[in-house]
């Protein structure tokens, strides 16, 4: 008996160590996750805070045409939206555009391609372009239209995410889709505040001021809206000038030549042709600003700042880059 006892209190006093052990390990454990949750949370508040929380202090980078997937260093569109700082380029009116086209460019095809550091860039940017529109209540239009194509694009992605089209998480991506969503539902919630009664509107000013100012638009959908306001734009906006300088503005004589439209009156119709070429052609793209690159030094840069040139004459080797032309300078 005296053995049966030693034995059931041996037993008893293993067990319990055996239990005490198993709940310091959990201890542990929760105590190990709990710290692992709270540098998570603590990372994200200062993600959160500072979405790029280092720029260069050179707004140039260095890239060579001739790259492979071994010289490219780090020489990628990641780096290349921090080291050219587009988050304050797009504060810019004069680049503004340049960054939107090269925005949607990216929507279009290139993103599959996008590293981590990348795509938070772009979202970055993106999200401070909506809230320049969202406070400054212009091109409220051509945002709309860059968000309603990115999200089409991952919605495209997103359903071949099995075959790792996309770099990253799907529920990142998904979390992004409806940040573009929510950014959507807020431009279309803007109610441009309209003038007081004793402020001076556009139909005060004389009918040649008007066309004055109508002939500065460069895209027929403001001309179009424009004439929605009232009917004396409205009968300003079909004139047939207007159309004729977009039609020339955008198109070559070539195209305008295979898309002749005639009236019965035997005049050209412009506004019908300026919608017929549209659909078939590009629109002719001009930006006040623009990334240029310096071909001796393989320098990219913004054209009002200075890159380390070496060239004797560095004006002749530097040549202005279309948004397209930006992006093909990162493709392998």
């Amino acid at each position: 008996m005296k053995y049966v006892w030693l034995f059931f209190f041996f037993s008893s006093f293993c067990k319990a160590e055996e239990e005490e052990d198993c709940f310091n390990k959990e201890n542990l454990l929760l105590s190990l996750n709990y710290d692992m949750a709270a540098k998570k949370r603590k990372k994200d508040h200062m993600n959160n805070n500072a979405k790029v929380p280092y720029f260069h202090r050179e707004k140039w980078i260095y890239v060579h045409k001739g790259s492979t997937k071994e010289r490219h260093g780090y020489c990628t569109l990641g780096e290349a939206f921090n080291r050219l700082d587009f988050c304050s380029a797009i504060k810019d009116t004069r680049r503004f555009n340049y960054v939107v086209r090269l925005l949607e460019l990216i929507a279009k095809s290139q993103l599959p391609s996008l590293s981590g550091v990348a795509q938070k860039n772009y979202m970055n940017i993106l999200e401070r372009v909506v809230q320049k529109v969202l406070n400054d209540q212009q091109n409220i239009r051509p945002i709309k239209e860059l968000l309603q194509m990115l999200y089409v694009s991952l919605c495209g992605l997103v359903q071949d995410m099995g075959k790792s089209v996309l770099v990253g998480n799907i529920n990142t991506w998904l979390h992004r889709m409806e940040n573009i969503l929510q950014w959507h539902q807020q431009l279309d919630s803007i109610q441009i505040n309209r003038p007081t009664s004793t402020s001076m509107t556009l139909t005060d000013l004389p009918i040649n001021l008007q066309l004055n100012i109508m002939q500065r638009l460069s895209d027929g959908r403001d001309l179009v809206s424009l004439g929605q306001v009232c009917p004396s734009l409205g009968d300003l906006a079909e004139d047939r000038l207007l159309w004729k300088r977009l039609c020339h503005h955008h198109f070559t004589d070539r195209q305008i030549r295979k898309r002749l439209m005639v009236s019965d009156k035997g005049l050209l119709e412009w506004k019908k042709m300026y919608s017929k070429l549209s659909r078939c052609y590009p629109h002719r793209e001009q930006y006040s600003d623009t990334l240029h690159f310096c071909t001796h030094c393989h320098i990219l840069f913004w054209k009002d700042t200075n890159h380390p040139c070496t060239a004797n004459n560095p004006e002749s080797c530097t040549m202005s880059l279309s948004p397209q032309d930006f992006i093909n300078l990162f493709k392998f």
